[in-house]
């Protein structure tokens, strides 16, 4: 790979990232157009860039393609949230009972040291910087199940529902409650309790799928409702 052809990987790899946690935040809303010129514009980077993000995030599902609009944020049915949690659910829930317990010291010490930075930013209300430790932290955990096929499944259909996490990402409620969600897990994985992590595991989905939910209905409850690109 030249160097060019590197550089221009790494741009387009840090403007998906910087779009899909727009997404996730609520910034870029459900059904908004993704105009690439005004994209490339806004992020200082080459129209083929923002071009090539795109199809990233289309691919995993977080952008879609409309005749006649062009790339908008990906609408996700509740319907397929509700399908899609519930095999989330199975697949966390199985990776916090292959966890060794009482977890190692390595393992403990990572997810303190990422829990204390995911606290930090929710103290602060940085919610970009508590997305990541999120991301970070839930990395950390499954990674630790010692079953790479698994963490790949999980962190998969993590990314592909992470637009239903956008009414709640940079909710202060919701970021504390997940801020001492975390704490509690760190605390099982110490204490060796498994049924209290596989608990917690499988009660941290709900919030954010919930939420997702209720408002999506909520905004398509009459006929013919649609949703504006800058709704609130």
């Amino acid at each position: 790979m030249t160097a060019l052809k590197a550089q221009t990987t790494e741009r387009v790899r840090s403007v998906a990232a910087m779009l899909e946690e727009e997404i996730v935040l609520g910034w870029l809303l459900p059904r908004e157009r993704l105009v690439e010129e005004e994209l490339a514009e806004r992020l200082a980077v080459k129209r083929h860039v923002v071009r090539e993000a795109l199809a990233d995030l289309e691919r995993v599902g977080l952008v879609e393609r409309i005749p006649n609009r062009g790339a908008v944020v990906k609408l996700l049915d509740p319907v397929e949230v509700r399908q899609i949690y519930s095999v989330r659910e199975a697949l966390e829930t199985l990776a916090a009972e292959q966890i060794p317990l009482p977890a190692s010291a390595t393992v403990l010490d990572a997810l303190r040291e990422v829990q204390q930075r995911h606290a930090v930013a929710v103290d602060s209300a940085d919610a970009r910087a508590a997305f990541r430790a999120n991301m970070q932290f839930h990395e950390t955990l499954f990674g630790a199940c010692g079953n790479p096929p698994l963490v790949e499944l999980i962190q998969g259909l993590a990314q592909k529902v992470h637009g239903a996490r956008s009414i709640t990402a940079a909710s202060p409620e919701h970021l504390r409650l997940a801020r001492d969600e975390h704490a509690a897990m760190v605390e099982a994985l110490a204490a060796g309790d498994r049924d209290r992590l596989v608990a917690l595991c499988r009660q941290h989905l709900g919030p954010s799928r919930d939420a997702y939910i209720a408002a999506i209905e909520a905004r398509f409850a009459r006929p013919g409702a649609v949703m504006t690109e800058r709704q609130p």
